[in-house]
């Protein structure tokens, strides 16, 4: 229930807000793993259909300016799930196999709506911890189901078996499932994490719940089942990105089954961008460079929301925001009161939700690549800080599975206009003192607080 401060102030953001909290919706996040943000119409336009994508996004809006605060695995699903920078939690990069992963001092999501009494499921690619206390069941999943890390990080990686001697094992509520992943049994992972989401919700339509569906794929190594072999006709990538749309009309069909459609919460996107040092078995993205940069090819990803009734059908919003602000934003929908650590992310309902005169409560969004605190970019979105750091750049890519060659480089203290060069290719630096010195000082402020080392 709305105490009579929260009553005020949904009353003033317009009467859908205030429903929609009332309403307690049930929340569903679809979190794909280095898809690219061109990789599904009606982003991009790919040469196979993506036919349940699009439906998601005529009854719903997609978002062009949806960021991530880091563009690798553990680092951008930690940012999802605790409303936290990395700078924060100190979770940076990808993590390995009996990693601890991110402190449980910081609640996720899945804690927040379980307190509320919401019933809550992950099933997918965790990577936020590979221990008895980080792993799902301790950090507010009744469910769960998948690989503690990243599928790549196995015996029979080609360029690496010795920093993963362990064999990749399948997870079920807290217990090994299977002992030995191999190549008979990835083919099967989306299939599979479908399967167990479609059983959650028609299991729990009369409960609110949060259903966290965090796809394996597109990251390399790429399978797909035997139905889906060959049936975009575009390669295995094609036939990958087919099997995700699959997947994607499965859970909105056991949402119209379960005659809960129109009280759900549905949110797509990825981690980052596509890892194009892969080829054509990584997607597509149009902005600057991919995954592992700040750049937007690594920090901008695709994001389609459905709430039918509050979201209005067949939109497109240029408002930036950022997964950080996802915890509070479903929180303050499902009346669960936020989590007693810090948090970096504010509720951006106003802004998805469309409502008139809505404006981004941040000043600022950080973003990073491992340690390294690379800038910041206008709550706006307008305005993007590179404050001078290193980054790889693709020299030639790979091929059918093989990696690609990168060269180190760098870049000098840059400003971009978004609105006017999303590519990132004119520095703007000289021409605007004044916006350059305020996202310094924003920059020097985020660093202070939270990169106490000076990186």
């Amino acid at each position: 229930m709305l105490d009579r401060r929260s009553f005020l102030k949904s009353a003033a953001l317009g009467s859908s807000y205030l429903s929609a909290a009332a309403k307690r919706p049930n929340v569903v996040v679809i979190f794909l793993d280095d898809s690219g943000w061109a990789d599904f119409h009606p982003f991009g336009k790919p040469p196979y259909p993506t036919p349940n994508v699009e439906r998601l996004a005529k009854q719903g809006c997609a978002f062009h300016n949806f960021y991530v605060p880091q563009a690798i695995c553990s680092a951008s699903r930690s940012a999802l799930l605790t409303g936290c920078y990395p700078g924060r939690t100190k979770m940076f990069g990808a993590h390995g196999p009996r990693a601890r992963g991110v402190d449980p001092s910081f609640a996720t999501v899945g804690q927040v709506l379980q307190k509320a009494g919401y019933k809550t499921a992950t099933f997918g690619k965790w990577h936020i911890g590979d221990q008895p206390e980080t792993r799902p069941p301790a950090r507010g999943f009744d469910e769960s189901c998948g690989l503690m890390y990243s599928n790549d990080m196995w015996e029979f990686h080609p360029e690496r078996p010795k920093n993963y001697p362990e064999p990749l094992q399948f997870w079920e509520n807290g217990k090994v499932k299977i002992e030995r992943v191999t190549k008979a049994e990835q083919p099967y992972l989306t299939k599979w994490y479908t399967e167990h989401a479609v059983d959650f919700i028609g299991r729990h339509k009369d409960n609110p719940f949060f259903l966290y569906v965090p796809h394996s794929m597109p990251h390399v190594p790429l399978f797909r089942s035997p139905a889906f072999e060959g049936k975009s006709g575009h390669g295995v990538h094609g036939d990958v990105i087919t099997e995700l749309d699959w997947s994607v009309g499965q859970i909105l069909g056991a949402l119209e089954k379960a005659g809960v459609a129109g009280n759900t919460l549905v949110i797509m996107t990825s981690d980052n961008g596509p890892w194009t040092s892969y080829g054509n078995h990584s997607g597509k993205t149009p902005f600057r460079e991919s995954k592992g940069t700040g750049f937007d090819g690594g920090t901008r990803s695709a994001c389609i929301m459905r709430y039918p009734g509050q979201i209005k059908a067949g939109t497109v919003s240029k408002k930036a925001f950022c997964t950080i602000d996802l915890l509070p934003t479903i929180a303050k929908l499902a009346g669960a009161a936020l989590p007693q650590n810090p948090i970096d992310g504010k509720d951006v309902w106003p802004l998805i939700s469309g409502s008139k005169g809505a404006t981004n409560p941040h000043e600022y969004y950080a973003f990073s690549t491992g340690a390294v605190f690379e800038g910041v970019i206008s709550g706006d979105g307008k305005w993007k800080l590179h404050l001078p750091h290193k980054f790889r750049q693709l020299v030639t890519a790979g091929n059918d599975g093989a990696a690609g060659v990168y060269r180190q480089t760098e870049i000098g203290l840059s400003l971009y206009d978004m609105e006017k060069d999303p590519y990132e290719t004119a520095n703007v630096l000289a021409s605007q003192p004044a916006v350059a010195a305020r996202m310094q000082a924003w920059a020097a402020a985020h660093r202070k607080e939270f990169y106490a080392d000076g990186r």
